[in-house]
């Protein structure tokens, strides 16, 4: 891909905590140069950034003027990671309006938005990777419609950018992960034992092995996989 031989520059969109930060730590482990964003986890973006190596940049991902100016600026990206997201777990009748609308310009329109504007300048071979969820092909349990419906309309954005950037060989693929032990759904939570009765392989995945696969398909050897959502959720969705 574009950059092999050389430092390659990544921008990863929500990289402060959980599995954006594992995912920072995979890429400047491999020697690349890291530009990360986070919304309000300052304390532990400096830390991820003193720890790496890494720039942290604090972005609003629903911003789209403001993601432009920062990707124009800072740019460009052999790869592209957009980990931003916002979890509404409640009945659609209790969820506010403006709560679900945030979801959405964060989950669906910042994906859309910051995809495009760092695929303008993306060299030719690059890789845009999308973090989804296993809930964008199942929903085992009430309360997620909202985030349901915006990370499966993340497999509609790859498959139309993977036929816009396939003539440059720029792939762009989903990865959904599982039950993960992060802050947000932590492998000794009240109801880990229910997700893992739902799974093959009972127990959390860890950020770890969702950063693996990350970072294979930004890697030479997934330059033909585009416009797929690569699931890694122990078999919670089978």
């Amino acid at each position: 891909m574009a950059g092999t031989g050389s430092r390659r520059r990544i921008l990863v969109v929500g990289g402060s905590r959980g599995i954006g930060a594992e995912i920072v730590r995979s890429f400047a482990r491999d020697g690349d140069e890291v530009l990360f964003t986070y919304g309000s986890s300052e304390g532990a973006a400096l830390a991820l950034a003193a720890e790496t190596g890494a720039t942290a940049r604090k972005a609003d991902a629903s911003d789209r003027n403001s993601m432009a100016a920062l990707i124009g600026e800072a740019g460009p990206f052999h790869i592209f990671v957009y980990n931003a997201a916002v979890l509404i777990y409640s009945s659609v009748f209790d969820v506010e309006a403006a709560d679900a609308d945030r979801l959405f310009d964060v989950n669906v329109r910042g994906a859309y938005h910051s995809s495009v504007e760092a695929a303008r300048s993306m060299p030719d071979g690059g890789r845009i990777v999308l973090i989804g969820s296993t809930n964008g092909d199942c929903v085992p349990f009430p309360g997620i419609a909202a985030y349901a419906m915006s990370k499966a309309s993340l497999h509609g954005l790859a498959r139309g950018l993977a036929r816009e950037l396939g003539h440059r060989s720029i792939t762009v693929n989903v990865v959904q992960p599982g039950p993960t032990d992060t802050e947000m759904n932590p492998a000794d939570a009240p109801h880990a034992a229910q997700l893992h009765g739902a799974m093959a392989i009972k127990r959390h995945g860890t950020p770890q092995e969702i950063a693996a696969l990350v970072s294979y398909l930004a890697g030479d050897q997934a330059g033909w996989i585009t416009g797929t959502s690569q699931t890694i959720d122990g078999g919670f969705g089978i």
